[in-house]
């Protein structure tokens, strides 16, 4: 265990070193979008409730920075212990592929949590200056159930494709044309419900959109989508992610670029 601590408290370390890029970046994305989508846009766009949406927007921030920010803490450490050659040396520690997945899984949630507590702060600032209210939580359980599901799932996913690239091009490749396109289409800016026929039934092929909308449930005791259906993708991308990731982790692996 001890080995197993040293790697998690060595990936916080890693993160908090470079403060502005892990905070003051995230938290300066959710001040422009809740401005501009939030406020400017808000006042012409409908929830179908009575919940403003600038309130509706807040939960969807949250999960897409939990989301991008523990992929890129896992992924972003991997590859650059793999320029580095620094990759080489997690084989003559005593640490297990599992433990290793593990300690750098929990930094990424680590990670992902605080951005998301950083948005969710922002948010309420903005819901108390235009609305004179809070952003308060309704399902604090399944809240948590969502930040640690979403939080593993990407710290898991961004092992496997750090360790299958073989630059930071393919890397990149992977947040760019992949995982920011399911972001958007998960729900993040508007409910799938006022999508077309074809356009909802494509986003309800999309993983990340039952992470979402459970984020939003959590906050606001609504969603477009079934809980118990939500819950159970989020339990099976965890165990899913989580095998990529053990699966990626073989001798050859581990080698210098």
């Amino acid at each position: 265990m001890i080995s197993f601590i040293t790697l998690f408290k060595r990936e916080i370390s890693r993160f908090c070193k470079v403060i502005i890029q892990t905070l003051l970046t995230p938290f300066v994305s959710a001040f422009l979008y809740m401005l501009i989508f939030g406020v400017n846009l808000g006042t012409t766009l409908s929830t179908q409730t009575d919940i403003p949406y600038l309130a509706y927007l807040i939960p969807g921030l949250i999960m897409m920075g939990i989301i991008n920010n523990a992929y890129q803490n896992s992924s972003s450490s991997i590859i650059n212990m793999k320029f580095t050659g620094d990759l080489e040396d997690l084989r003559v520690v005593p640490l297990t592929n599992i433990q290793i997945i593990l300690a750098m899984g929990l930094a990424a949630l680590f990670r992902g949590f605080i951005v998301g507590f950083v948005t969710w702060i922002t948010g309420n600032l903005f819901l108390f200056y235009f609305y004179n209210h809070f952003l308060t939580i309704s399902h604090p359980l399944i809240l948590l159930f969502y930040i640690i599901t979403s939080g593993l799932s990407f710290g898991f996913i961004g092992i496997f494709i750090a360790f299958k690239a073989k630059s930071f091009d393919q890397l990149s490749a992977f947040s760019t044309f992949i995982l920011l396109p399911l972001t958007y289409l998960g729900g993040v800016f508007v409910s799938i419900d006022s999508l077309g026929p074809a356009w909802k039934t494509v986003s309800e092929l999309n993983p990340l959109l039952y992470f979402i909308e459970g984020m939003r449930y959590s906050f606001l005791g609504t969603s477009d989508i079934h809980l118990e259906k939500g819950i159970l993708i989020s339990i099976v991308s965890v165990i899913i992610f989580y095998y990529l990731a053990l699966k990626s982790l073989k001798p050859g692996s581990f080698r210098r670029w």
